[in-house]
């Protein structure tokens, strides 16, 4: 059985023998931004619909771990 520790040992190996391909990056990035586009993800119909449920969690979340 392979640690968890031996396994990301190898992964970040991997990751820096892979170089970057940045048009494919682009690629990637345009496909998922199109696929969003054809959910009705976006464009967002109400950009600020749920803005205050998440100042109000954000102050909350931000209470708790300055006292903590």
């Amino acid at each position: 059985m392979i640690k968890n520790n031996e396994f990301q040992k190898f992964e970040m190996e991997i990751v820096r023998k892979e170089k970057v391909d940045i048009m494919r990056n682009f690629r990637i990035v345009e496909s998922l931004y199109n696929e969003a586009v054809s959910l009705g993800v976006i464009p967002l119909k109400n950009p600020l619909e749920g803005l205050e449920a998440d100042i109000k969690i954000a102050k909350v979340v931000n209470s708790v771990s300055k006292t903590a």
